[in-house]
């Protein structure tokens, strides 16, 4: 299904929770650190070199960016979090949206976290992985910038990530990813169509194709 994601086109912004579009259909949610690479991450995954902007001060845009591909289904890229400097009380009412965000929004199938596989596991990490297991959303990590350590080394880490994550009873799945490299692609294309495509959906069109043979 990795067509649809090249169908992806900007249609809106909003910076408070009362300026989201209306609460329907299905959407996926990156998140990560402001320098995490989660806009290349989208970007790679949707197949186009500036879907999503790369902002050459991390963490300055605050602002929900909605991608839609068709009438029903969405990526979603949250404000960067944990790098920018301003204003503590900033910094924390960008958490509370993200938070309610994450915990109140319906169409939420979804939750794709970016870490930079040198830096796993930062504070605001764990609680965005706490948030969604709360909301009982599903969590996706991509292990960013694998290509920057030998396959070795970032085998180990995905290794570490996973057992610091069973031992504080987090629930997620991990993968390694580069967009430099491209790898990790396919998995996490996945790992969306299995959001963006409900059990249901993939019955239902099952029987309908059997029912016209």
């Amino acid at each position: 299904m990795s067509q649809i994601y090249r169908q992806a086109h900007y249609t809106i912004s909003a910076t408070q929770l009362s300026e989201l579009p209306i609460d329907r259909g299905i959407e996926v949610a990156f998140a990560g650190r402001s320098n995490a690479g989660k806009s290349s991450a989208i970007n790679t995954i949707a197949d186009q070199k500036s879907l999503a902007r790369i902002s050459k001060t991390p963490g300055r845009t605050q602002m929900i960016n909605f991608f839609a591909m068709d009438d029903d289904r969405a990526l979603v890229d949250l404000p960067g979090y944990g790098y920018a400097k301003v204003p503590e009380q900033m910094k924390i009412r960008w958490q509370q949206t993200l938070g309610k965000y994450l915990e109140t929004r319906q169409s939420l199938r979804g939750l794709m976290l970016m870490m930079d596989i040198r830096h796993p596991l930062k504070e605001f990490d764990l609680q965005m992985i706490k948030w969604a297991n709360n909301a009982e959303l599903e969590v996706h990590i991509l292990l960013t910038k694998s290509d920057k350590l030998k396959h070795g080394a970032a085998m180990a880490t995905l290794h570490q990530v996973k057992a610091k994550l069973k031992e504080q009873n987090l629930k997620s799945g991990v993968q390694l990813f580069s967009s430099l490299k491209k790898s990790g692609k396919e998995e996490a294309i996945e790992q969306l169509d299995r959001w963006f495509i409900p059990d249901e959906s993939i019955s239902a069109t099952s029987k309908e194709t059997e029912q016209t043979e």
